[in-house]
């Protein structure tokens, strides 16, 4: 295997060097910034008279359905900008034959719904690598991001800028101001800068840019037009203060309610021209999105995505080489007390609270990025307590831990990077520290036809108290095509048995190698029937590193179209054809588990968002082969959009497994699996009213209810297979969760928001099932197990620059 391995990568590196790339020439449009003498009026008119003498951009091209077509007369854009000492103003004319026909739902931030929108990118270092991307809704609604060649787009970003919409008789139009302080750029007397400008016409599905880019290959971001023009100006301070108050009533089950006036300041400072630092002084995260946990009987924890804001803006840079899982930050505490006879604790906390965190990130002129983060815990201790003297005892779980990662990214030929990143835990006392470095790679041929991409990682683990301490590996390499109709990837790993990031990131399945491969086919223009066409062809194996075994084994392929009504469908099939050996469910190092082959297949179905009504449908089916194994579900999604204001989405999933062999417990001889029968209901609701762009409704609730019944027993052989065991603790499981959330949001100021939420949520967990439904929700929904909260906070935005000029005109 080792030797197939070697050949394997050999291959493919002739594969890749010796590829021949496409002929496909990247064009730059050009486009003058005119100095602005006086000041205008930001109300989405243009009326005044340096916007009608000022430089056009226009002739703008098909990006999607239609790639590379010119814009039609009927839908034409004309784009201008001014710039002065502060910013850059940019007004958009996005002609519409049938204004009437232009969709302007009414959205929060960041998010498009369904309306026309007009989006601007610019990269202030003209280097193929970052853009910042501001988009206005045909509602004034704003959306911003940072979008990179290798990350992609990030909306977690925000920047304070200003637009105004004006439906007009010839289609509509969009004002723009966007401080300097919002994007970063070099020094120079004279700016040269990546632009490109985007619209969507949301009736018709219809993208349109600027500068022509070419969908056979996947750069974006390295198909910019310029900006030229823009002389003589100079970065600014950027200082913003962002102080918070916050208010929390909470009401546990018969408890009386109790109060809490929290305050605390978020903290941005342009350390240069390009770097930039952030801090969270007395963090306040009481308003993030709840998590959506699952009833989980595998051998891994569930991840969740993040919800807070400091740790999800701004942070591509600290993504690199996927060492970093910021939900580390604030978790569990990485202890447990040891506990004698007759002893339990009291409460153990599901999280440790964040004292304080700061990062600083940037890129230089030469392409270099830096990146540190770091981030501070409070010591956590938990109380032990005898049941039968009541003696207590105070024992820490967490000291106080301090998490660092630092990354130094360089770019180059404008699609390229490699880079080094280190993460770091130290805790106090004889507590466990680990250290995770990692070398990481991304190149791309210089008309990006072919990718490379892999890394090596290192980690040491100083384990708590008298455990061995850890070292271990991971090297991985992967190449594809990435232009043209067909594309192909081949690639694999290898993970040494002591390999662990999960400190500061997630890594559960080591001492493995493994291979993949996938071959892809699409259209790159609309046909008669369809506007998009794609399916894939993918396999991975994942193999032992000390006996070979397979570990895991897939085949898939799927298949999606979009109809030129934009209705979507697609299905998918995935088989393992081999029997695996799990070294991971038995949860007992050197022990694993044999599963049979198995066969799964799913469909799905979204109509058109544009329409008031649309769904999602999502059935699947599959099955194992031995005898009753099977499993099947479906998800079904509509939703209505009552006006421009009102819209509502309903999610419901169900889903069962029948006969499923899995792990339910471990005694001191033997290691205990059961037959059962699981079972999942899910309701969902998301709904919003929108008075306009910047006040907003939410509300969001969901109601998930889980069983798990064990029919029949069984302990694990030494071969991997099971045989009857007679056991009878109960380890059944029924978890029903509850969580409502009803918000206002109003954006009064930039950059300043006062948020409202309403909060009830409840858990039970227990070993009694009770199949009947409405039992379970009669029993969540229960003002004795419901937990209540409610909270007032406000944000207020300083500029630095602003409040200056206040003073000094004072």
């Amino acid at each position: 295997m080792k030797t197939f391995y070697s050949i394997f990568f050999f291959i493919s590196g002739l594969i890749f060097t010796f590829g021949q790339e496409a002929q496909i020439i990247l064009e730059k449009k050009k486009l003058q910034a005119r100095r602005l003498s006086s000041s205008i009026k930001l109300d989405g008119k243009l009326d005044e008279e340096v916007w009608k003498t000022a430089p056009i951009a226009n002739h703008f091209f098909g990006f999607e359905p239609d790639n590379g077509k010119i814009e039609p007369d009927t839908l034409k854009t004309e784009v201008k900008i001014l710039y002065d000492d502060h910013a850059l103003y940019i007004a958009a004319t996005l002609y519409d034959s049938q204004p009437n026909k232009i969709l302007k739902e009414i959205t929060e931030r960041d998010n498009f719904g369904t309306a026309d929108f007009f989006g601007v990118f610019i990269n202030g270092f003209n280097d193929g690598q970052q853009e910042y991307s501001f988009f206005v809704s045909a509602a004034n609604g704003q959306a911003d991001c940072v979008r990179t060649s290798q990350q992609g787009e990030d909306f977690s970003w925000d920047a304070i800028w200003l637009s105004e919409v004006k439906i007009t008789e010839q289609g509509w139009q969009v004002e723009m101001k966007i401080p300097y302080a919002a994007i970063r750029f070099s020094k120079s007397e004279k700016q040269v800068w990546g632009i490109n400008f985007f619209r969507e016409v949301r009736r018709l599905r219809y993208k349109y840019t600027w500068n022509k880019v070419d969908n056979r290959i996947g750069a974006f971001t390295q198909q910019a037009g310029l900006l030229e023009g823009i002389e003589n100006i100079e970065t600014p301070t950027r200082l913003f203060l962002i102080p918070y108050a916050s208010y929390y009533l909470n009401s546990l089950p018969n408890e009386k309610g109790q109060g809490a006036l929290k305050g605390g300041m978020d903290l941005k400072y342009g350390l240069t021209d390009a770097f930039t630092l952030d801090a969270v002084l007395i963090p306040d995260f009481g308003q993030t999105k709840f998590d959506n946990k699952i009833l989980n009987l595998g051998p891994f924890e569930q991840v969740f995505n993040e919800n807070r804001p400091f740790f999800t803006e701004g942070t591509d840079l600290f993504n690199k080489a996927g060492l970093f899982y910021s939900r580390r930050i604030g978790g569990a505490p990485s202890t447990y007390p040891d506990l004698s006879e007759n002893e339990e604790v009291t409460e153990y906390p599901s999280s440790v609270k964040l004292l304080n965190a700061l990062k600083v990130s940037g890129r230089t002129k030469g392409g270099l990025g830096v990146g540190v983060l770091n981030a501070v815990t409070e010591k956590t201790d938990v109380t032990v307590q005898n049941t039968l003297t009541n003696e207590s005892r105070s024992v820490t779980v967490e000291p106080i831990a301090n998490y660092n990662i630092t990354v130094l990214d360089q770019r180059f030929n404008q699609n390229s990077s490699i880079s080094l990143v280190n993460t770091n835990v130290t805790r106090d006392g004889e507590f466990r520290d680990a250290n995770v470095s990692a070398l990481a790679f991304d190149l791309n041929t210089k008309k990006n036809t072919y990718n490379a991409n892999g890394a090596f990682k290192y980690s040491y683990v100083n384990e708590f108290g008298d455990l061995a301490n850890k070292k271990g590996f991971v090297s991985e390499l992967y190449l594809a095509e990435t232009s043209g109709k067909i594309r192909y990837s081949i690639g694999g790993n290898y993970v040494s048995k002591d390999f662990d990031n999960n400190d500061l990131g997630v890594n559960f399945q080591t001492n493995y190698y493994s291979l993949s491969g996938n071959i892809s086919y699409r259209i790159l223009q609309p046909t008669q029937k369809m506007n998009s066409f794609r399916m894939n062809l993918n396999t991975y194996g994942q193999f032992n590193n000390n006996s070979n075994n397979l570990q895991e084994q897939s085949l898939n392929f799927n298949m999606s179209v979009t109809n030129k009504k934009n209705h979507a469908a697609g299905f998918n099939v995935t088989a393992r054809m081999f029997d695996v050996y799990d070294y991971y469910d038995a949860r007992v190092e050197g022990r694993y588990t044999v599963y049979p082959k198995y066969y799964n297949t799913s469909g799905w179905i979204s109509t058109n968002y544009n329409n008031k009504f649309a769904f999602d449908i999502n059935p699947w089916y599959g099955f194992a082969e031995q005898k009753g194994w099977w499993f099947s579900g479906v998800n079904i999604s509509p939703r209505y959009r009552f006006n421009d204001r009102i819209m509502l989405i309903y999610n419901f999933n169900y889903g069962v497994d029948k006969n499923e062999l899995g792990w339910i417990d471990r005694t001191a001889t033997d290691i205990i699996y059961a037959r059962r029968d699981k079972q999942t209901i899910e309701n969902g609701l998301e709904g919003k009213y929108s008075i306009n762009s910047r006040m907003n409704f939410k509300i969001n609730f969901r109601h998930y209810w889980s069983f798990a019944e064990n029919k029949s027993t069984y302990r694990l052989l030494e071969n991997g297979k099971v045989e009857d065991f007679a056991y009878t603790t109960n380890k059944n499981s029924n978890l029903n969760l509850w969580n409502f959330d009803l918000s206002y949001s109003w954006w009064f100021a930039p950059g300043s928001q006062m948020s409202v939420l309403y909060r009830n949520n409840a858990a039970d967990f227990n070993r009694t099932i009770d199949k009947n439904f409405s039992n379970n929700v009669k029993a969540i929904v229960n003002h004795e197990v419901l937990n209540h909260a409610f909270s007032i906070s406000v944000r207020y935005f300083i500029d630095y620059n602003q409040a200056k000029h206040l003073v000094i005109k004072s």
